[in-house]
């Protein structure tokens, strides 16, 4: 009972404070309605205009339907057919344009062919051209149309050729009136003669006893230049001008130009002088190559012309500039190659001369500048004139090169003699010890009897590293003496030219070494004393070679100084070809001595007549052919030389006869004697072959000195010994092997002499017995 109280007290407060949230809530929603009924009567107007505006769209959409279903079915075939009339109308209007732009340049066309002909009766040869070209341009615009082809273009085409053919042959008609040029019968020829009966004239105002008068020359130029005639015309003319006027000025110095002015005409005549030089100086052909432009200038060239599309900046240029541009190379190929190159100093001391030349060269392009036959940039000559130095030089090299050729090619047997103090005729060089300075080269102390001072007790003769006495072809002596002046040359000459002057002085020596020995080939293997010579030749080259780079170290302060201009390369091949080609001819001459000695018939059987008689005509063949040498080589060859290529074959052929006495196996008494009586003449004859010297009292000391240059003399000696000796002189020449026998021969050797001389006995046998 308590707690339903409870309960109910608890739900009372509750329904209390229930009660009153609920009236609160239900103040506040009286608002919301107020308000939302406020809202609700402002909506509903709008709404219904709304409705009114759907209403009213649908309505317009119903209609829009309407329409388009029209559309489509009546106005858009109305459409369709106006558009193909209307592609249809533009169509026959661009056909209608096309047959008017045709028509017109046909009208075009037919119109500058009447004004063309017109202007050409009244010889408007300006008028005529233009008239042509612009018939030209309406033509190739009727040509280029595709799909809009005519028959009568093509006959259209030929009256153009037929009236530009027409009009160019009016114009080449007027071209021949205003430049008549009167050559000799012989055309082609540019001979003096042939120059001096050439003739040019030049008509440049009207002509006096003419029906019609000429054109000005401008009007005639002008024509052709439009017709593109021009450059055909000018190179013609350029031609003629090279080959009868210019060309033939530059190369002979008889000629001269005369000019001379009549009324109507200019004539340039020429006339040859005849006391004229050789060659003309570079001023003096330009001075006449000047006058004749001057001339051409003034009558003929300062015409200007309009040349539009060749993308000149100026539409205007002179005649003269034109002809420069065709005629100017091949002129001034000829004025360095005919004019310049000849005026090249072959000495530097004329260098400083040659600014003369350079300020010519200079004056004469200004003035062909000036009457624009030139252009500013175009200085061929003046570049050509102011590289003289390397022009110079390759000239100086060539000029050396033909000489040094010459001489090589020039005979070997023209000697001359050279002693130990033979000297290059030169300016004295200077001192080693001066260095840069130059100093003039002092003599050596020499003693009161030609002795060098060494500064101790040792003394030199002064001929000691000299060249021995001998002979030289004169051409060798000319061409070292050549080398020496162009190295003198060298020395005085800028960096650039003295390299080339020392690299040309090489290849002479390079060239020697090439051309002498197969140029004279056949002669230095056939002839023992041009063998010989040349042999003396390449010894003289090879001694210079050693020093004559540094002879000219210290004489120049250039290229030449630093010790790389040296030529002791070379010696070593020219030593060994002027030593190859003796050595051939002692081999050749060894070979014929051999040959001779062969038909000695071994020497044995020496009793019988015919086989001695054979022997003896060996022996005596021998000598001659040693004699004629000798008398070959005689004065020629240095006395060293000679005595041992004399004592070599000498010795050939005394070891030929011991080999082949030796080997016999059976001599007689008779053989013997006779034997010995060859060998006699060999050792009586032999030395006399020794004639070195021209003076016979002088050449007695090499002739007793043959044993030092025959290395088997000695033993040819003792084999006459064996041959007349008896059994106990040869055991006692044998000496125990320490004899004199015993030096030549060996104990075979010895033993088998000794079978053939004697028969065998106790004695031989003993005297085998000692041999060993």
């Amino acid at each position: 009972g308590s707690l339903v109280a409870a309960v109910l007290a608890h739900s009372g407060r509750l329904d209390k404070e229930h009660l009153g949230a609920r009236v609160g809530r239900l103040s506040r929603r009286g608002e919301v309605c107020t308000m939302i009924n406020k809202k609700y009567g402002e909506f509903l107007p709008s709404m219904q205009s709304a409705e009114d505006l759907v209403a009213q769209v649908e309505g317009l959409s119903s209609n829009i339907d309407l329409l388009k279903a029209g559309i489509e079915n009546e106005v858009q075939r109305d459409l369709n057919v106006a558009v193909a009339e209307f592609t249809e109308l533009k169509q026959q209007l661009e056909r209608d344009t096309l047959v008017l732009s045709v028509l017109r340049k046909l009208q075009e066309f037919d119109t500058t062919i009447k004004e063309c002909s017109s202007a050409l009766l009244e010889k408007q040869f300006v008028t005529a051209a233009q008239q042509l070209e612009k018939a030209r341009s309406s033509l190739r615009s009727l040509e280029s149309r595709r799909g809009f082809e005519l028959k009568i273009l093509k006959a259209l085409g030929t009256e153009l050729t037929v009236q530009t053919q027409n009009t160019i042959y009016h114009l080449g008609e007027e071209w021949q009136k205003l430049i008549v040029w009167k050559l000799p019968p012989s055309k082609g020829s540019s001979s003096l003669e042939a120059v001096v009966l050439s003739e040019l004239h030049l008509h440049t105002v009207p002509a006096q006893d003419g029906d019609t008068a000429v054109p000005p020359v401008a009007a005639v130029l002008q024509a052709l230049a439009v017709l593109g005639e021009l450059h055909s015309k000018l190179k013609d003319f350029g031609q003629l001008l090279l080959q009868y006027i210019l060309k033939p000025l530059i190369s002979h110095p008889s000629l001269e130009p005369v000019p001379e002015e009549q009324p109507d005409v200019f004539i340039l005549r020429f006339r040859s002088q005849e006391l004229a030089l050789d060659e003309s100086s570079p001023m003096e052909v330009f001075d006449k190559i000047k006058l004749v432009f001057e001339v051409l200038h003034k009558y003929l060239l300062n015409v200007p012309l309009e040349q539009p599309g060749e993308g000149r900046k100026e539409g205007r240029v002179t005649l003269a500039e034109l002809l420069g541009e065709l005629i100017w190379e091949e002129l001034s190929d000829c004025l360095i190659h005919n004019c310049l190159v000849n005026s090249i100093p072959s000495n530097s001391s004329k260098l400083e001369q040659y600014k003369e030349v350079i300020e010519s060269t200079e004056e004469f392009e200004k003035a062909l500048k000036k009457m624009h036959f030139l252009k500013e940039d175009t200085t061929a000559l003046l570049k050509y004139a102011c590289n003289v130095d390397s022009h110079f030089a390759n000239k100086k090299c060539q000029d050396v090169i033909m000489a040094a050729r010459n001489l090589m090619t020039s005979e070997i047997h023209n000697t001359v003699k050279i002693t130990p103090d033979s000297s290059i005729a030169l300016q004295e060089l200077p001192d080693p010890g001066s260095g840069d300075h130059l100093k003039m080269h002092r003599p050596s102390s020499l003693l009161h009897n030609g002795m060098v001072n060494l500064g101790s007790e040792s003394r030199l003769s002064p001929f000691t590293l000299c060249l021995p006495t001998c002979r030289i072809s004169s051409s060798v002596q000319q061409l070292v003496e050549l080398a020496y002046h162009t190295l003198l040359e060298a020395t005085a000459s800028t960096d650039l030219c003295c390299v080339q002057l020392f690299d040309c002085v090489r290849n002479i020596f390079q060239l020697f070494y090439e051309v002498v020995p197969t140029y004279h080939r056949e002669n230095l293997q056939k002839l023992p004393q041009l063998a010989a010579i040349h042999h003396n030749n390449c010894m003289y080259i090879a001694h210079h070679l050693l020093t004559l780079g540094h002879q000219f170290r210290y004489r120049s302060t250039g290229v030449l100084s630093t010790g790389a201009a040296t030529f002791v390369d070379l010696v070593p091949g020219f030593r060994r070809l002027g030593m190859e080609c003796f050595l051939a001819q002692m081999r050749v001459q060894k070979g014929e001595i051999l040959e001779r000695l062969s038909s000695a018939r071994n020497f044995s059987n020496m009793d019988d007549e015919e086989n001695y008689c054979a022997a003896n005509k060996a022996i005596k063949q021998v000598l001659h052919q040693l004699r004629r040498l000798g008398m070959v080589w005689q004065d020629v060859l240095p006395v060293n030389v000679y005595c041992k290529a004399m004592g070599a074959l000498l010795n050939t052929a005394l070891a030929e006869i011991v080999t082949r006495i030796a080997a016999l196996e059976d001599i007689s008494a008779e053989d013997a004697d006779r034997l010995y009586s060859l060998c006699r003449i060999m050792v009586e004859e032999g030395p006399q072959v020794f004639t070195p010297l021209l003076e016979e009292d002088k050449n007695k000391k090499y002739q007793e000195e043959v044993p030092v240059y025959v290395q088997r003399w000695m033993t040819f000696k003792e084999l006459m010994i064996i041959l007349q000796a008896n059994l106990q002189e040869i055991v006692d020449q044998w000496a125990d092997g320490k004899g004199p026998l015993a030096e030549e021969f060996s104990a075979a050797e010895v033993k088998s002499l000794i079978r053939a001389l004697f028969q065998n006995t106790e004695r031989r046998a003993a005297a085998l017995a000692k041999i060993k």
